[in-house]
């Protein structure tokens, strides 16, 4: 695919631009051009990646790779919560898993308009709804540009992984070169150096989670981002979860009566964490300690976990390490029942799902 790229604009006959052509030596700023050629015509990938300093001709070779599709920039309805916004035509489901896919995992987050959402937020609802529609061909403009690093190389992540389950093509532009590991595109042009690079294997940079027993010492950091609000658990042990010395993960740990088995709750990852697959790292790892003994009581336990996200119910549901046991609408207690009729508990029609961890043996 060979690109020719010609932009004119009138010339300045201003004062200061003929200083400035003066001082520095220069005829004109009133034209740009760009010659390159894509080998891209196979149509044989997915994502594609141009990448480059500003100004560089990213964007205009963005335009020209297909003609009539612009830049991906969906608008967003000022009085509706993005949960409504994305898949409208769609099941729920889809519009959750979407944004679990890109790490926005965190149900209040759901409920807000795009305007209010922080640029991390808006960022990955902009990446959810593009998997959701699912075009047959996308260009995606300043990506990663307006936020930081650590939030732009996971969201990098999590969007590739989501966008390789659909069967369209996207060019990503950014001026970025540290999400290429993580975004591990099909081909790659740099357009500070001309260089077009396919097939080139790269590997996401290894994170080396870390796991500390502690007590609910560290629960106000992760509260805010956990999707219901609870007191803390009676006679619990915790986890923290950490990566280069950041927190990443909490969980809390108790048991059942008679010791027979434990039960986690209050599993949060951070925000900035969420898409990088930490967390089902993290939650199967302090389940294999309980299920050897590794805990304060020194005996062996199965782990029982519920949650009421349905992002992570689909993943558990996949996983062999884990089997599913329940999966309720209401409590099973009838008082409790009973009274969430009657409103003593604030009314909430919520589907609880059950899972056992089986162990790391069962998924060999």
């Amino acid at each position: 695919m060979k690109i020719c790229i010609r932009k004119q604009c009138l010339e300045s006959k201003s004062y200061r631009a003929a200083a400035v052509k003066s001082l520095f030596n220069v005829e004109s700023g009133a034209s740009f051009e760009l010659d390159t050629d894509l080998p891209i015509d196979d149509q044989n990938w997915q994502i594609g990646v141009i990448v480059g300093p500003s100004g560089s001709g990213k964007t205009s070779i963005g335009e020209a790779i297909w003609e009539g599709v612009p830049p991906y920039t969906p608008v967003w309805p000022h009085n509706k919560p993005i949960i409504d916004a994305i898949a409208p035509k769609q099941s729920i489901n889809a519009a959750t898993a979407a944004l679990s896919q890109v790490g926005l995992g965190s149900v209040p987050t759901w409920l807000k308009p795009f305007a209010v959402l922080s640029n991390g937020e808006q960022f990955r609802a902009n990446l959810a709804r593009l998997i959701c529609d699912a075009p047959k061909r996308a260009i995606v403009d300043e990506f990663s540009s307006v936020v930081d690093r650590q939030i732009a190389r996971v969201g990098a992540s999590a969007f590739a992984k989501g966008w390789r389950r659909t069967d369209g093509q996207v060019v990503l532009l950014s001026c970025h070169y540290d999400i290429l590991d993580w975004v591990t595109p099909c081909w790659v042009f740099d357009t500070a150096t001309g260089q077009f690079t396919r097939g080139v294997e790269r590997r996401r940079p290894p994170l080396e989670l870390k796991i500390y027993q502690t007590d609910w010492r560290f629960w106000p950091l992760f509260e805010k981002h956990h999707y219901l609000k609870l007191p803390p658990m009676m006679c619990s042990t915790n986890y923290i979860g950490t990566i280069d010395g950041e927190l990443v993960a909490h969980v809390a740990f108790s048991t059942r009566p008679g010791l027979v088995e434990a039960r986690a709750c209050r599993l949060v990852i951070m925000p900035e964490w969420q898409g990088a697959g930490v967390g089902l790292r993290f939650l199967n790892a302090v389940c294999e300690l309980w299920l050897r003994g590794e805990n304060r009581y020194n005996k062996p336990m199965p782990t029982l976990f519920h949650t009421s996200h349905p992002g992570l119910a689909h993943v558990l549901r996949k996983q062999p390490q884990w089997t599913q046991v329940s999966a309720n609408l209401w409590g099973g207690n009838a008082s409790r029942r009973n009274a969430i009729n009657k409103g003593k508990y604030g009314g909430h029609f919520r589907s609880v799902q059950g899972f056992r961890y089986l162990g790391a043996s069962n998924a060999a």
